[in-house]
């Protein structure tokens, strides 16, 4: 529900209700991520997307009792066949997506989720999709007085995590404690996903199967050296999500006029802003570097401390009599061969771009690439499924 939290938080706040179709699970060569949302308010608008247009009219129509009567449904969608009236995915993926009413009595969670949203702190919504009644752990190992493992009362259950706070129940005390620790994890990955347990929490994978929606706090985008490809690198950072840092030596240089796409803009030799945010913990494996000074004496401290930690992508700007002078000068410092071969330089995929905006396509598209395992090739020449799990 990434995409459509905003939406969903501002209908239910003015007391309208809307029902929220989340993809939970995938398989195979699914269009869409778990996570992904679609939102049918009680006007008929559709907001976002769960398929790039395979099920969302089926999912529509699906939607609108379920705003009636409140109780939730899960659904599969997988490969079409022939027939034209069948709803499926022509990818050949397979798709689980829950439809849920969300209305004013979820005012709570959706309040703190977005007061944590708005602090720069991670949050995330635990949901029970799916409850079996047949599940033969569901009263294994638990006291007499624990009370039944009705499904009904389970189902669409919903667990708020932010920070420290925990807002409602899954209906068990020890199931919320497994899924709690259970959650934290997945949201300090970043990364929605689905957990199974027994009913009071037994990690069998059975009985139970929750949903995390991970709010993560966006992942950085550091651009060093403010230059007129820096400007075009930011605003495509900025578009593929990421939180931008645009830094500089130069103050006359580093200024939010010539950034206004930047998150930030910092006047700051870049090996100590680096080495400071590093110290305070603000980095993490999701942060992408990209170094456009091509000034050794800018350039080599730099990726010298940033190809020393576990960050998601360090690529730098220049030709390639630039790069083999950088690639010695950091050997000199004691990298490692494994270190350096982290580094991307000259930066970018091979496009045949010229501009600053064509330039910032092709290290995005590199970017993009280091992230998923893509190849950069042209789909085209290549075999097997176009969307790669993950």
């Amino acid at each position: 529900m990434p995409d459509v939290f905003d939406e969903v938080h501002r209908r239910c706040r003015d007391g309208e209700s809307v029902a929220l179709a989340t993809v939970v699970a995938t398989w195979h060569s699914a269009p869409q991520p778990p996570g992904a949302a679609m939102v049918v308010a009680t006007d008929g608008t559709v907001i976002g997307s769960v398929s790039g247009g395979c099920v969302e009219a089926d999912l529509y129509e699906r939607a609108r009792p379920v705003l009636d009567t409140g109780q939730p449904e899960l659904h599969r969608y997988g490969i079409s066949d022939d027939d034209a009236y069948t709803v499926g995915l022509t990818c050949g993926g397979i798709l689980d997506v829950f439809v849920e009413r969300v209305d004013a009595s979820a005012l709570p969670a959706l309040d703190a989720v977005a007061a944590a949203r708005r602090g720069g702190h991670p949050a995330a919504i635990v949901t029970c999709v799916s409850a079996d009644a047949s599940d033969p752990t569901s009263g294994a190992g638990v006291p007499p007085d624990a009370g039944p493992s009705d499904p009904a009362r389970r189902l669409g259950r919903r667990l708020v995590l932010t920070g420290e706070r925990s807002i409602g129940s899954l209906g068990d005390d020890r199931l919320d404690d497994a899924a709690r620790d259970d959650a934290l994890g997945l949201l300090a990955a970043g990364r929605s996903g689905m957990l199974r347990y027994g009913y009071h929490g037994q990690r069998r994978g059975g009985g139970l199967s929750l949903f995390v929606t991970a709010y993560a706090t966006p992942p950085r985008m550091i651009v060093f050296g403010a230059i007129d490809f820096a400007a075009a690198v930011a605003r495509i950072g900025a578009f593929l999500g990421y939180r931008v840092t645009v830094c500089d030596a130069r103050p006359v240089f580093a200024t939010a006029q010539r950034f206004p796409e930047a998150d930030e803009v910092v006047a700051q030799w870049p090996h100590r802003y680096l080495r400071t945010e590093l110290a305070a913990g603000r980095l993490d494996e999701r942060t992408v570097v990209c170094v456009l000074t091509h000034d050794p004496k800018f350039d080599v401290p730099l990726l010298e401390l940033a190809l020393r930690h576990r960050l998601a992508f360090v690529g730098a700007m220049g030709s390639r009599r630039t790069h083999d002078e950088r690639h010695k000068l950091l050997s000199e410092a004691g990298l490692s061969p494994d270190q350096l071969a982290r580094l991307a330089s000259p930066i970018g995929l091979d496009l045949g771009g010229r501009t600053p905006e064509e330039t910032a396509v092709s290290v995005a598209a590199q970017i993009v690439a280091a992230r998923w395992g893509g190849t950069g090739g042209p789909l085209a020449a290549l075999d097997g499924p176009i969307h790669r799990p993950g």
